[in-house]
């Protein structure tokens, strides 16, 4: 497989479609030195972005959050993410929409005088956790936390949150593991580096409360596929002693899509009912 940054196609670029190896930013642009930015990861099914309208108006949401207005509305951003997809020929894709403070007037922390800029990507990604999806993914225990509502703004979809991810995600590839999941800064357990966790015990599931990590839009979805099939759902803290009584585990996301969990540090857990029926049940909903 070529680089990211050289290969064919279209990516649109601040209002316009422009060839994929021209998709360039300069060297001072904010965004690279100082995190200003806010993203969007989503999937394209047949077709048909999953949730599109949801992610748009996060990533204005983000935006918001972050001090960095989004130059585009959510219908231009819509349109913007149908002319990508159309424009590369794709069916089933993944899409990043990210937007990022350019360079400008400003070079230190500040940078008001500056543009936000946009870009809207697509190509062909399979499973973000490979083979795992079907035997279960291994997840290492990261040695960060994911931080305070208080120090960042948790609730958005910013670069900067993801610095620690990557680091917890090379050390725990490097012990043979898929992902690594973070405790929070109290440790309670919170989730792993880009995707929300679930648990089952018996037949009840249970999920972090989303008081300090993104309440994703499928962690949203799952749950509430899960209440219409009767089963029982607990937001809530969990603590890390608990993860040895818990009987299955799944990750969501929309590039993880629904992962199931085989498992996490010392603690195993099946490939049971639930997690494949959700599994299943995600699938479906996704291509109706």
């Amino acid at each position: 497989m070529t680089g990211y940054d050289d290969r064919d196609g279209k990516i649109w670029m601040d209002g316009k479609l422009i060839e994929w190896r021209d998709a360039n930013v300069h060297i001072l642009t904010h965004g690279l030195h100082y995190a200003s930015s806010v993203f969007e990861g989503e999937r394209v099914y047949g077709g048909k972005i999953f949730l599109s309208r949801k992610h748009s108006e996060r990533l204005h949401k983000s935006g918001e959050l972050m001090d960095m207005p989004i130059p585009y509305t959510v219908d231009e951003i819509e349109a913007a993410k149908a002319e990508v997809v159309a424009a590369n020929g794709l069916t089933d894709a993944y899409v990043r929409v990210v937007a990022w403070r350019g360079s400008g007037e400003d070079m230190g922390v500040s940078a008001a005088r500056n543009p936000v800029r946009m870009a809207v990507v697509a190509w062909s990604w399979g499973n973000y956790y490979g083979d795992a999806k079907m035997k279960g993914a291994k997840l290492d225990i990261a040695k960060w936390k994911r931080p305070s509502p208080e120090t960042i703004p948790t609730a958005a979809k910013a670069a900067g949150l993801y610095m620690i991810c990557t680091m917890s995600k090379h050390a725990a590839e490097a012990k043979g593991c898929s992902d690594a999941l973070f405790m929070d800064y109290r440790g309670y357990v919170a989730e792993a580096t880009g995707a929300n966790i679930f648990f089952v015990k018996d037949g009840e599931v249970h999920t972090p409360l989303p008081d300090a990590i993104l309440n994703g839009l499928t962690r949203q979805t799952v749950i509430k596929m899960l209440e219409e099939k009767g089963i029982k759902v607990h937001v809530r803290h969990i603590m890390p002693e608990e993860l040895a009584d818990f009987e299955q585990c799944w990750l969501t996301g929309s590039a993880a899509e629904v992962t199931p969990v085989g498992q996490i540090g010392e603690h195993t857990f099946e490939v049971g009912d639930i997690a494949r029926d959700i599994s299943e049940s995600y699938e479906k909903l996704v291509r109706a």
